[in-house]
C-alpha cells in the first residue's frame, strides 16, 4: 500500500515540503528579474511624486527625466573621462613611406638636432614630416598611407593658398634629399623651417579638404 505524506505534518515536515515545492523551476522562471525590479522602483518613485496622475504639468516630468539622463552622463564622464573628439588611431603611423608615429613636436625637435649636427638631408626630411604631421594633428589634412610629398603639398596648398608655392618647394626639397640623394643645404632647411613656423601660426581654414589622395612622387 502506498503511503503518502501525513495529512497534518509537523513543523520540520512542513518546512521540507515547502522547500521541495519552491525548488520547482516554474517558480524561478516566474520570479521578477533585476530589470523588472528597477523598472518598478522607478515607476513607484514617479508615482510618489504624483506626476503620473496629472498632478503636475507633463513638462516637469520631462525636466526630471532630462535631469536624470544628465546625471548619468556626468557620472560616465567622471568615471571614463571625456572622449577625445579625434581618436589617435585615425592618425596613420605611416608618413611618406616610412613607419613614423612621432608627433609634430618631436619631429621638429629631431630636425633641429640634425640641423645642429649639420645633417641637412635629415633635417630637411624631418622638418617636412613635421609640417605634414602638424596639419594631420590639427585635422586640416589627413595624411594617408601612400601619400607622397607633392600629393600632400597640393592638398595643403588648397587650405593655405598663400603658402602653396612654398609647400611645393618644400616637397621638392624633401624629394631631393629623400629619393635623389642630394645633400641639401642650410638655406634649404631654413626655408622649410620658416614654412613650418608660418603654418603653425596660421589659423585653421574654414573648409577642410579631407584625406590626401594618393599620387606618384615626382
Amino acid at each position: 500500500m502506498t503511503v503518502g505524506p501525513p495529512l497534518e505534518p509537523d513543523a520540520p515536515d512542513a518546512r521540507d515540503l515547502l522547500l521541495d515545492e519552491l525548488s520547482d523551476p516554474a517558480y524561478a522562471e516566474s520570479s521578477p528579474t533585476w530589470f523588472d525590479l528597477v523598472s518598478q522602483a522607478i515607476y513607484e518613485w514617479f508615482a510618489s511624486l504624483r506626476l503620473l496622475e496629472g498632478g503636475a504639468p507633463p513638462t516637469l516630468l520631462f525636466v526630471i527625466i532630462g535631469g536624470l539622463i544628465a546625471a548619468v552622463i556626468i557620472v560616465v564622464l567622471l568615471v571614463y573621462g571625456v572622449p577625445r573628439m579625434r581618436a589617435r588611431s585615425r592618425v596613420s603611423d605611416e608618413l611618406f613611406g616610412e613607419h613614423d608615429a612621432r608627433t609634430a613636436k618631436r619631429l621638429r625637435r629631431d630636425a633641429e638636432k640634425a640641423a645642429t649636427a649639420g645633417d641637412w638631408p635629415l633635417a630637411i626630411a624631418e622638418r617636412f614630416r613635421a609640417i605634414a604631421r602638424a596639419l594631420d594633428e590639427r585635422t586640416i589634412v589627413t595624411v594617408l598611407p601612400g601619400t607622397t610629398a607633392h600629393g600632400f603639398a597640393r592638398i595643403a596648398g588648397h587650405s593655405f593658398a598663400e603658402h602653396a608655392d612654398e609647400l611645393s618647394a618644400a616637397a621638392d626639397a624633401f624629394d631631393d634629399v629623400r629619393y635623389l640623394g642630394r645633400p641639401g643645404s642650410e638655406q634649404a632647411y631654413a626655408r622649410v623651417r620658416a614654412l613650418d613656423d608660418a603654418l603653425a601660426s596660421a589659423p585653421s581654414p574654414v573648409t577642410q579638404p579631407g584625406p590626401v589622395p594618393l599620387s606618384v612622387p615626382r
